[in-house]
């Protein structure tokens, strides 16, 4: 029997996505973002809202990227999810990482991180519910060592990890546990 727990944000897992921006200065800005997902084949939608210095950035720049956050970047992805860049000038300095400028959009790729999509963006979207940041896919970029034999990535290499609203924990991905478009046929 199943117990009523109200209203929760029961979505399990969550990604962890590295939003990285440049400000109109040129200062890279770093925020956690769990809260997004891909939402068409070269789209990806943010829903991130108005008072972030991230939103601001991507309204001046029209351009970000966004990141994997994995095990071995755990805590530089936790500090970019608490620390604001409204209110903390050196935030990206602080966590020692490197960035460097796309060649396909004006926003930085931040090394450390092993997978990143280069956006442009397409719309934002507020309604009286919704605040969503939706940037084109131009282009992703991984590292080597997370990808496959056939040049695809690899799940189990990527080590990604995923927010778990139920108790603010992040849990590493990477185990497979079946394949799409095929475990279900026996049911066909």
């Amino acid at each position: 029997m199943k117990k009523d727990l109200g209203v929760l944000q029961a979505v399990y897992p969550m990604p962890v996505l590295m939003i990285a921006t440049y400000d109109e200065n040129g200062k890279v800005d770093v925020m956690n973002a769990a809260w997004g997902n891909i939402c068409a084949p070269d789209k990806i939608a943010l829903f991130i809202s108005e008072p972030h210095k991230t939103t601001k950035n991507i309204r001046k720049v029209k351009a970000f990227t966004v990141s994997l956050a994995n095990r071995a970047t755990i805590d530089e992805a936790d500090f970019f999810g608490i620390a604001s860049g409204n209110t903390m000038e050196d935030k990206f300095e602080r966590t020692g990482f490197t960035a460097r400028k796309s060649d396909k959009v004006n926003a930085p790729v931040i090394e450390e991180f092993p997978l990143v999509m280069e956006c442009e963006l397409a719309e934002i979207v507020e309604t009286e519910h919704l605040h969503a940041v939706v940037g084109k896919i131009v282009n992703v970029a991984a590292e080597e060592s997370v990808l496959d034999e056939n040049g695809k990535v690899d799940a189990a290499k990527l080590d990604v990890i995923a927010f778990d609203n139920f108790r603010s924990g992040y849990y590493a991905l990477g185990e497979k546990a079946g394949q799409a478009w095929s475990n279900g046929k026996k049911l066909m």
